[in-house]
């Protein structure tokens, strides 16, 4: 016995040593894994820049096509904005492309077919926009619905609304000139969408950053009840949200409209994957994964550049959505990679 416990010590010993070795290999390859996770956007987007610069050099590199990514990325960015403050608290919601579309085509008709002033037009769009985001806000809060289901449901309601006043026709006549100028006029060399982006951008960044209001959001996203016990309206909040999110697809869906100066059936579709993916490769730069302006406004830029420089390469739509598709997958996982090397 006085021979086998000193053996058995030893073992045990070299068994602690082991393990303790493994979990510190484990905190390293996490630990660098979270780097390559938070910092892979920005070197994602300064490789796709020299790859499509290297390809297409006399195109790509200049000005013009600058100019062109931001003012194409403007709507993207703030429906994705207002999709980012829903993500940021657990919610999902599948309306904002079928918001869009809505928005546009309710403003249109307004103005070419009940003569309402362009001004009047877009404030009763917001307004309407509100009321769907409140709508299923409530429908999820109180009714205790799931998100996902909810929101599906309020797109195809949109979209039948949409439907129904434009009769799937395209409008072109009737629009007014100021509300056309919001989609195509300069201002200080800069699309006045690319301002308006910038501007809510900026809102939006400040609100969930620097503001009460925004610390409770992030904090309802990661533990509701306990802020519920805490005292934090949390229904409110969510309810806020998908007011956000549909607030966001509206103004988005109005610039598209006045940029093209026309409403068309289902303008907000192919918005509403790229929104997801910006959101989602957005999250993978903060630290625990979460879901911000600044990494949502780097993603739409990142998927810009690409759709820019693929464009450029003359592939087919199905290449591009294909990739837009791998991005949204790859930004999924990143995330799920993201929040577990930062736990």
């Amino acid at each position: 016995m006085a021979v086998e416990q000193p053996a058995a010590g030893a073992a045990s010993r070299r068994s602690m040593a082991v393990t303790a070795s493994g979990r510190a290999a484990a905190r390293i390859v996490g630990s660098r894994l979270h780097h390559v996770t938070r910092f892979g956007l920005y070197i994602a987007l300064v490789i796709a820049i020299a790859v499509f610069g290297a390809l297409r050099p006399d195109a790509f590199l200049t000005l013009t096509n600058a100019l062109a990514i931001l003012t194409l990325a403007a709507p993207l960015m703030i429906v994705a904005l207002g999709l980012t403050i829903a993500l940021v608290m657990n919610e999902i919601d599948l309306s904002i492309g079928s918001m869009m579309g809505l928005a546009g085509a309710l403003c249109v008709v307004l103005m070419a077919h009940w003569g309402v002033p362009w001004p009047v037009a877009m404030a009763a769009t917001i307004l309407v926009a509100v009321v769907a985001g409140a709508t299923t806000g409530i429908m999820v809060t109180h009714g205790g619905a799931n998100s996902l289901i909810i929101s599906l449901g309020m797109a195809t309601f949109l979209t039948g609304v949409e439907f129904t006043l434009t009769d799937q026709r395209t409008i072109y006549a009737g629009i007014d000139a100021g509300f056309i100028a919001l989609g195509q006029s300069r201002i200080l060399g800069l699309n006045a969408q690319i301002w308006i982006a910038g501007a809510l951008a900026l809102i939006c960044f400040l609100a969930l950053e620097k503001t009460e209001m925004g610390r409770y959001m992030y904090a309802t996203g990661s533990n509701a009840e306990a802020c519920r016990l805490a005292g934090v309206p949390v229904r409110t909040l969510r309810v806020s949200a998908f007011v956000f999110s549909a607030c966001g697809a509206a103004i988005a869906g109005l610039l598209l409209t006045a940029q093209s100066a026309s409403s068309f059936s289902n303008v907000g579709l192919p918005y509403l994957l790229p929104a997801f993916a910006a959101a989602f490769l957005g999250s993978t730069v903060s630290h625990r994964g979460q879901f911000t302006v600044v990494g949502t406004v780097t993603a739409v830029l990142f998927i810009g550049v690409i759709q820019s420089g693929l464009t450029m390469l003359q592939l087919s739509t199905g290449s591009i959505n294909l990739s837009q598709g791998g991005m949204l997958i790859a930004a999924v996982l990143l995330s799920r990679l993201g929040r577990r090397s930062g736990r």
